[in-house]
């Protein structure tokens, strides 16, 4: 069966640049990978032909002989990974998808070293810590460099040497005809070294298991949710490599006072019922002592005082809330006999009717209310 041109193949020009056949390589071989089609053939068979053209193209011997005498210059070969040795798939993909997927092997063929896992840390704050801030104590459980062997994982005075297997890419290939799978290199476990004489502290993983106290300085207005991270004090990384990151994750407790809305705080004021009818003065307390409350004359519950400035500063800008003040009026409760007797009174001055509509208006609207109500079902 005839072989499709390896250039309608990538979709460019006989006289493209090695930029452009990799440019049209990389579309390809994202829009084909097995990885991505989940299983269809077709687009499988796709990835395949894309490959073996790229590796063609992308080679300027193998190209050479391809313009030349077309695929019959690979015909008594392996195909194409068999003609000069050029570029196997492990470079390829590595090279393409390594930055994309984050792995891949470092410059100059050399594994990465694996950096330190991040780590949480659950901090309970209360209100009153977090709007002022605080300065905490944290001890958390972790892996830290092992100081015998500087993080290296060899004995004091000895070396890692470069693995024998690998010769220190951290991975090993096994081709078979066209195809080159790339596998973590079994004896080195992918870091491209071997250590011979291991420390006996951390028994050659260049880190130890300790609890480690630190110093967190938490900005004042954070709230729950809010996360501070603290570079480089996750778990250390194995065979002396960079130490991950720790989050410190914000959870403010529930205030017996004040509830918070971002930047606002909330409360709820009782009042008696003499001051809300008659007016009068009250304190209110915020979370930087108390202040004076002027209450009108007829307030009723649910009246919403606002009191500026004295919520929390936000902890991303210079902006101060407010602090919100729901009255509650509250109804009398144990009264004596005298006392029943003026209430007694005092209802009785107010008559019945529409006479005590000047006096209740709300309590009137609402019955007038439900008789048009149920006059209107008639």
């Amino acid at each position: 069966m005839a072989k499709t041109d390896y250039y309608e193949v990538l979709g460019v020009a006989k006289d493209a640049s090695e930029r452009d056949i990799k440019k049209a390589y990389k579309r390809l071989a994202m829009k084909f990978h097995p990885d991505r089609t989940k299983g269809d053939k077709e687009k499988e068979e796709q990835f395949k032909q894309v490959k073996e053209a790229y590796e063609v193209l992308n080679d300027s011997q193998k190209r050479a002989a391809y313009d030349q005498y077309g695929h019959a210059a690979f015909e008594q070969g392996q195909g194409p990974g068999g003609f000069g040795g050029g570029a196997d798939f492990g470079d390829i993909f590595g090279d393409v998808f390594g930055d994309i997927f984050g792995g891949g092997r470092g410059r100059g063929g050399q594994s990465r070293a694996r950096r330190g896992a991040d780590l949480r840390y659950n901090l309970d704050m209360s209100l009153e810590e977090a709007v002022k801030g605080k300065t905490v104590e944290l001890k958390v459980p972790t892996y830290v460099s092992c100081e015998p062997c500087n993080g290296s994982g060899a004995k004091p005075g000895s070396s890692a040497s470069t693995c024998s297997t690998c010769h220190g890419h951290g991975q090993v290939q096994m081709r078979q005809g066209l195809f080159a799978v790339q596998q973590t290199c079994p004896t080195c476990s992918g870091s491209g070294k071997v250590i011979k004489d291991p420390c006996n502290s951390c028994h050659g993983e260049g880190r130890v298991r300790k609890t480690k106290t630190l110093s967190a300085k938490i900005p004042a207005g954070v709230d729950t949710g809010d996360r501070i991270r603290l570079n480089g004090e996750g778990e250390a990384g194995e065979h002396g490599a960079p130490a991950g990151d720790l989050y410190v994750q914000v959870n403010v407790r529930d205030h017996d006072i004040f509830v918070r809305d971002e930047n606002h705080l909330y409360c709820e004021v009782p009042i008696g019922f003499t001051t809300a009818a008659l007016g009068g003065e009250i304190e209110v307390p915020t979370l930087e002592g108390k202040v004076k409350l002027k209450i009108p004359q007829e307030t009723q519950t649910g009246k919403m005082f606002r009191l500026r400035g004295k919520g929390v500063k936000s902890v991303r800008s210079s902006v101060t809330g407010d602090l919100m003040c729901k009255v509650v009026v509250e109804t009398p409760v144990n009264l004596t006999a005298e006392q029943r007797e003026l209430l007694e009174k005092l209802e009785e001055s107010m008559g019945t009717g529409k006479d005590a509509a000047r006096y209740r208006p709300k309590e009137q609207g609402f019955f007038d209310g439900v008789k048009n109500f149920f006059d209107s079902l008639k």
